[in-house]
């Protein structure tokens, strides 16, 4: 693949998620996916993201930036949204964060095959800090 014909295919897997049409995730992720070192394979990986949708209803990918030099693409993702309860180990509970997520795929056959992703948790903690400060 070429960097143009990787982002798009990157750019449609976001969409993919976006839309929660998780039939179609096959189409970008490899069968034998790993997340963080881990093997978790499409189905594990599809359970974590219905998870993460069950978790944050009103949850939306959106891409920041972009860089894609074959096989891998990096990118950062740009969160605003109402986790209900708690999220990484944060009591959220439906208050809107926003926070970035840094994230690193490598592709295998057009398809994600690694995945290593750094959520921004100190910018949710600041947030909700203030928060408190605020009301206090």
């Amino acid at each position: 693949m070429t960097p143009t014909e990787l982002a798009g295919a990157y750019r449609n897997y976001i969409a993919c998620l976006n839309a929660q049409d998780w039939p179609s995730l096959e189409k970008f992720v490899h069968d034998d996916v790993n997340h963080n070192g881990r093997r978790v394979g499409l189905s594990g990986y599809r359970e974590m993201l219905e998870q993460d949708f069950q978790a944050i209803p009103d949850l939306f990918f959106n891409i920041q930036l972009l860089v894609a030099e074959p096989p891998r693409v990096a990118s950062r993702l740009q969160f605003d949204c109402a986790p209900k309860g708690d999220f990484l180990g944060l009591q959220v509970n439906g208050r809107t964060v926003s926070f970035a997520e840094n994230v690193f795929y490598e592709f295998k056959d057009g398809r994600i095959v690694e995945v290593w992703s750094i959520i921004d948790r100190a910018a949710i903690e600041e947030q909700l800090r203030n928060e408190g400060e605020a009301r206090g």
